[in-house]
């Protein structure tokens, strides 16, 4: 039997001394080995006991990455206790909201949380205790009918029993089917819902390990928030699976200082930010002769030596997940050295369901169905597009006490519907189009994959982002018109201006920035079948709202009532 407890019971056997994570705090940097790790997972576990929380029952944890994040998941499932993670950066009604539907009984969390914890506590009905950390609770109390407790001195106050025989640890066992994270939904298309991931959906994870070498001296580095089901994964499960370390950076400014100091090997990104690094590089080596030299000799990797050697001289891997990867940008880094890997999948799959193997990489796709695990095209129109299905053993079990939904998404034959459209590949390689629910069907009954309009779009020299929307014209009762939402660069505008050899480079108006973004769109669109013109273009100067995976939160976006441009 394999669980997310005896993954930790494994690496505490075989590398008690080991090396598991790292982090920096007052300018030092600090470690755990797997020992460690184990020990304060059980101080966690003895103090559920405490509070009176039962198998079975859900425990919130609230926390910006750092260690403690860890051992408290550690110390709640390795019970079979119930935890459900929630991104410390959420608004208050979005919080109430997860701990309301998920009936959580207890919430552990960092000091920063405290302020919001207090607004919304009084309204928990299911809520018992909050424990936090940073002294954020200056004194064991009851308040609004919660126990509130200091996290150290909670600690502190059960380490002994914790480290003794009979301790609640050890009296208290996960089994593989037991739920252990409830993850909910980032909600790009609305109220986020509660998923349910079983200790064997995340084990039944490691059969990645057949697509990329992982080896003992690896150290992963942690920049995604561990709430996400992509960085909990790849960027805690596997390292724990595999014995490895792991080193947490301390902002996104940090990580090149960062990756210095700890000399990662493997890097879990988000596609912007492997972009934006790379962009970074490509601006430095622009100002180097030598470098655009040996580039255009075809001696990139002689350039990537240098380029790893200023980020740590080890880094060997970045898998791209979370949302679509620009292929020039996996292509580039992989001609510099590094090998760039393409995963695909929800969080209600665990969420890897496809991935590249590392030595049959399509820059175009997003792999091929794990190992055990399947994938296919349902109903594929001409073009051989069609929603992408999975079934396998690291589909969730449903969505928390919400059958319909649970329903909805699910075949009579147990195929998960991602509401993601792609094709397949006769090797089984999956490429993304575009989303089923953000498909536009015009009059003539053409399909207009969003996606596709917003990648010509994005590549506009003024452009900063872009989301592709349908509307409606009113008296016309079928079919939809395509629309664009454009964010100009500010940023970039504001820097060609100031460099101007014009004696009159004062900034651009309002309406000057609209014109020149929606000539840049209307200009650009010449390279796409008409009918996929944005008929209706709105300029705005600030960014678009995303999720906590950078994805943009369509359906607060509406055309519907914009003039056409």
């Amino acid at each position: 039997m394999t669980t997310i407890r005896t993954l930790l019971l494994d690496a505490v056997r075989d590398c008690p001394d080991g090396t598991f994570v790292r982090w920096k705090s007052a300018g030092e940097w600090k470690s755990w080995t797997f020992s460690d790790l184990a020990a304060r997972a059980r101080e966690v576990s003895e103090a559920l006991g405490r509070l009176d929380v039962k198998p079975g029952d859900r425990v919130a944890l609230m926390m910006e990455n750092r260690p403690e994040w860890m051992s408290t998941y550690l110390g709640i499932v390795s019970c079979g206790v119930t935890c459900v993670p929630v991104d410390a950066h959420l608004h208050a009604h979005e919080v109430s909201h997860i701990l309301r539907d998920s009936e959580a009984v207890a919430l552990f969390g960092s000091g920063r949380v405290w302020p919001l914890v207090q607004e919304i506590m009084g309204t928990m009905k299911f809520l018992r205790s909050v424990v936090l950390l940073d002294g954020a609770i200056d004194r064991d109390r009851r308040e609004s009918g919660v126990r509130l407790h200091d996290y150290a001195r909670l600690a502190e106050s059960v380490a002994a029993a914790a480290a003794s025989a009979g301790a609640w640890f050890d009296n208290h066992e996960a089994l593989e089917g037991d739920i252990a994270s409830i993850i909910y939904t980032s909600g790009t298309t609305g109220r986020s819902k509660g998923a349910m991931l079983a200790h064997s959906n995340f084990c039944a994870q490691l059969r990645a390990l057949e697509y990329f070498t992982v080896r003992k001296d690896d150290n992963f580095l942690l920049v995604l928030p561990l709430h996400h089901a992509f960085a909990f994964t790849a960027n805690f499960i596997v390292p724990l699976a595999c014995k490895c370390e792991i080193s947490m950076v301390e902002n996104l400014r940090t990580i090149p200082e960062n990756m210095k100091d700890t000399r990662p090997t493997v890097l879990l990104a988000v596609p912007l930010l492997a972009e934006k690094m790379l962009g970074a590089i490509m601006k430095k080596l622009r100002k180097s002769t030598a470098a655009r030299a040996l580039m255009a000799m075809g001696l990139s990797r002689v350039v990537g030596k240098k380029i790893v050697a200023q980020l740590g001289g080890r880094l060997r891997i970045i898998i791209c997940g979370g949302a679509a990867s620009d292929p020039d940008v996996l292509r580039q880094w992989s001609k510099f050295g590094v090998n760039t890997l393409q995963g695909y999948g929800l969080t209600e799959t665990a969420p890897i369901s496809a991935l590249s193997h590392e030595h049959e990489i399509v820059f175009e796709s997003v792999g091929r169905a794990l190992p055990g695990h399947e994938l296919r095209i349902a109903e594929p129109n001409d073009d051989g597009v069609g929603e992408i299905e999975v079934r396998g053993p690291s589909v969730m079990k449903g969505y928390f006490r919400n059958e319909a939904a649970t329903k909805e998404c699910f075949d009579e034959d147990g195929w998960f519907r991602t509401g993601d459209l792609g094709t397949m590949a006769p090797n089984g390689y999956v490429t993304i189009t575009g989303r089923k629910k953000s498909l536009i069907v015009n009059r003539e009954g053409k399909n207009i994959y969003p996606e596709e309009v917003e990648l010509v779009i994005n590549a506009c020299p003024h452009v900063l982002e872009s989301i592709v929307l349908g509307y409606h014209v009113p008296g016309e009762k079928k079919g939809e018109h395509v629309g664009a939402i454009v964010v100009a660069d500010l940023d970039k505008i504001a820097e060609e201006r100031n460099k101007s050899d014009a004696a009159s480079a004062s900034p651009l108006s309002d309406d000057q920035i609209r014109k020149l973004c929606v000539d840049e769109v209307h200009a650009a669109m010449k390279e796409l079948s008409a009918y996929k013109h944005p008929r209706r273009i709105q300029v705005r100067f600030d960014p678009l709202q995303k999720t906590n995976t950078l994805k943009v939160k369509r359906y607060l976006y509406s055309l519907d009532a914009a003039p056409e441009a």
